[in-house]
Order: C-alpha cells, then sequence, then structure tokens
C-alpha cells in the first residue's frame, strides 16, 4: 500500500471526532509490531520517529528508509511522521525524505524564535505536500523536565498558529513524557477552550501516562492526534524479560525480540481501536 497521508488521516479523525493513534518507532521490531498491529485492527496508524530515536541509530535515514519500506507493505493505512525535531535541518532532512508529516518542536525556544523557526519549516513543508505539526507550552517529562503545571494558553496559541500556518498543534494540558504509571489528570476544560479557539487539530503528547478513560474524555473534548510510546515500549520490554528468564541459555537474539515484537501487537492494536471510537 502507498505510504498514507497524514493530512488525510488527520483531517478524517478530527472531522469525525475520534482519536488518531500516532506510535513512536524504537527500532524495526517496533515498527513491525506497530505496522501489525494496524492490520490486526484494520484501522489507520501514525508511525513515528523522534529526534532521539534517530540519533540512537546514528542518523535518520537508513532507519527512515526501512520503516517507510514496512509501512509501504501493509495493508492498513499508514502514515510516516517525524516527532519532536528540535533541529530545523532534521526537519527538512524528513520531509526531504518523504516523511508524510513532521513535527518541528521549538517549544524550548523563546516564543519569537519558535515563531520564526516553525513558520520556516511549515513553508518549506507545504511546499512539498508535507503536513507539519508543532508545539507551545512546553510538555513535562522531556529531557528530565518535569512541569505538571504547565499549560497552554489559548489565545497566545491561536496567535502561533496565525503566524506559522501549521496544521497540527502540541499542548500542554497536565500530561508528562516518559511517565510509567497512567495516572495523568488531564485539563479537559482547557482542551475545550483550545479545540473551541483553534481551527487545527489538537496533538496530546505523553499520553503514556493518561488512562483509558481519560483518553477517551481528551479525545471527547476536543483532541484528534494520540501519542503513545513509552506505555507500548513496556509491553515489548517485559515480554524479553519473561523470555529472557524461562530461556537463560538463549543467544540467538532473534527469539527475545521476536517475543517482544509478538507482545506489542494486540496492545497497540486495542489503543488503536480505543481511539478510534467515535465520541
Amino acid at each position: 500500500m502507498t505510504l498514507a497521508s497524514t493530512r488525510e488521516l488527520m483531517d478524517k479523525a478530527a472531522a469525525e471526532g475520534r482519536g488518531q493513534g500516532a506510535f513512536n518507532v524504537i527500532h524495526l521490531e517496533t515498527a513491525e509490531g506497530l505496522v501489525a498491529a494496524a492490520e490486526a485492527a484494520g484501522l489507520p496508524m501514525i508511525l513515528q520517529v523522534s529526534e532521539n530515536c534517530a540519533r540512537y541509530h546514528g542518523g535518520l535515514e537508513p532507519l527512515a528508509l526501512a520503516v517507510k519500506s514496512i509501512a509501504h507493505s501493509s495493508s492498513a493505512p499508514v502514515a510516516l511522521h517525524l516527532d519532536h525535531a528540535e533541529s530545523e535541518d532534521l526537519a527538512l532532512q524528513a520531509i526531504d525524505l518523504g516523511f508524510s508529516s513532521v513535527m518541528y518542536d521549538g517549544a524550548h525556544l523563546p516564543y519569537e524564535w519558535n515563531v520564526e523557526v516553525t513558520r520556516r519549516v511549515a513553508s518549506y513543508g507545504h511546499d512539498r505536500g508535507v503536513y507539519v505539526e508543532a508545539e507551545l507550552g512546553k510538555v513535562g517529562g522531556k529531557d528530565g523536565a518535569h512541569s505538571p503545571g504547565v499549560r497552554t494558553d489559548p489565545k497566545e496559541a491561536v496567535d502561533f498558529v496565525a503566524a506559522t500556518g501549521v496544521d497540527a498543534l502540541a499542548v500542554a494540558v497536565g500530561s508528562s513524557h516518559a511517565m510509567t504509571e497512567r495516572n495523568a489528570v488531564l485539563d479537559l476544560e482547557l482542551i475545550a477552550r483550545l479545540k473551541e479557539a483553534l481551527n487545527v487539530p489538537l496533538v496530546l503528547h505523553g499520553s503514556s501516562g493518561v488512562a483509558d478513560e481519560m483518553l477517551m474524555a481528551a479525545i471527547a473534548a476536543g483532541m484528534t492526534k494520540i501519542n503513545v510510546s513509552t506505555h507500548l515500549n513496556g509491553f515489548f520490554t517485559r515480554a524479553i524479560r519473561e523470555y529472557l528468564e524461562a530461556n537463560p541459555a538463549v543467544m540467538d537474539s532473534r527469539k527475545y525480540l521476536k517475543a517482544g515484537r509478538d507482545a506489542l501487537v494486540p496492545e497497540a492494536a486495542r489503543m488503536l481501536t480505543l481511539f478510534a471510537k467515535a465520541t
């Protein structure tokens, strides 16, 4: 199947009041497991490669080409997204490599600087038919920061979207990256205010720390793209740990990586199905 369009997936989900799952690649085994989950659920998925992931693999291009191939071979619609690129050059490289969307994350920059760089990335992407996401109001937990009190201001968000021309906005509403317990409390009233104020879909980062019921409430309040990484990584890692404990003499890494990959599929499929329930 041809690589899916992030714009089409997002526009359809937003119009129908559904959530669109966006799950992070760590290595090829997670990419394979996530795509298998999309096929099992019969639902579209946004497959994400982060700047940190590209750095781990020594660069974006080799991993991107492999993940694109996996996505192309899927019977389910799969879009390819660059997640949390703080490097403008990396965002432009992803666009040139054929990603269907990129997120430029300038939330760490002063506001005016964030606007300037995000506008450049959005312009470059739009000229090439690529959907562009940005962030306003730092989401806690990134690079060790934990700022549960940080919130995106609706008026500033409206100004930011107008000034940059981005297609989707990641907002700070109470979630935090890399949480291993699902007990975050989201500001549902703020999500509703942001939804009403903006004409672009909202993106929830740090969703691993949010329970199912709260995620569904967030989608009902106005969230569209739901990013998940740590929660799914836990299924992968626990399965490997259990396999090695049961098979201490194993030397072939494919055997325990397969256990991790297989364990990822049902939970990723379940979450896609959960998010896709119309509200």
